[in-house]
């Protein structure tokens, strides 16, 4: 997933719980200008910020194997 995708994720999942960026920034402790930057894909969003907005909105960031050949 790359940051674009992450943010339109992000957007989609607060409209579906029907909650503003303002609601969001405020219960993740981030600032609404950093809601809205992440919704359009900025790429210099902060790891642990971007974790609190998604702890917000229901999801946990994992780490996810895409290799295919043995390590």
């Amino acid at each position: 997933m790359d940051i674009g995708s992450l943010g339109s994720f992000v957007r989609a999942q607060r409209k579906q719980l029907r909650l503003t960026q303002l609601e969001v920034a405020e219960l993740a402790d981030v600032s609404d200008r950093f809601i809205r930057e992440l919704e359009k894909g900025k790429s210099t969003a902060e790891i642990g910020k971007v974790i609190e907005v998604l702890g917000v909105l229901g999801y946990d960031l994992v780490p996810v194997l895409h290799r295919t050949d043995p390590l």
